[in-house]
């Protein structure tokens, strides 16, 4: 898979490849990992999530990265850019493994991400779509510099989750950025 590969100072952000499958099965078997990323999904699904993350690499030239922490070499997670049809914005997503939690991953991670979007993708909002009680995404966010822009209800299939949207201007972001 051709793509951006953005490495950061623990982490190495790349397209996904078919190598990813298995640990982001393991990722969305457990339960409380996956609540707030799409909920537990059996080995087909996460087969068809990796495809559609793929896929919008060749259709729409960007995706969700594949997260790889430098010092292990092991698939940690997914995150970046994403804009399905019928999506409330141009959201940067993230979702990592347990044991990736309390790091500071995603924030590494998510900052790269950003700063991908908006040099490169041109993107001139960042949002992300968040369950209300993720009390932790919300605090990264936040710690980002988004602030609560909007409700949101989700595209088919999963058009019964509500989302609070946060985000901020490209400007806003540079501006923070220095």
């Amino acid at each position: 898979m051709k793509g951006p590969v953005i490495e950061t100072e623990r982490l190495i952000l790349r397209p996904v490849q078919a190598g990813d499958f298995e640990p982001m099965c393991a990722m969305m078997a457990d339960a409380e990992t996956a609540r707030f990323i799409g909920g537990v999904m059996e080995r087909p699904a996460v087969w068809r999530s990796l495809c559609v993350l793929a896929g919008a690499w060749t259709i729409r030239g960007y995706s969700m990265f594949s997260v790889i922490e430098k010092a292990s070499g092991r698939w940690i997670g997914r995150l970046g850019p994403w804009q399905p049809d019928g999506w409330p914005g141009t959201e940067i997503a993230y979702g990592l493994a347990r044991e990736a939690h309390g790091k500071g991953y995603a924030r590494e991670g998510v900052t790269a991400a950003i700063d991908y979007a908006v040099d490169i993708l041109g993107w001139t909002e960042i949002i992300h779509c968040i369950d209300p009680l993720n009390a932790p995404s919300i605090r990264l966010a936040q710690s980002l510099g988004a602030q609560k822009l909007r409700e949101a209800q989700a595209p088919a299939p999963f058009s019964e989750i509500r989302w609070d949207v946060y985000g901020q201007s490209a400007d806003d972001w540079r501006a923070r950025r220095g």
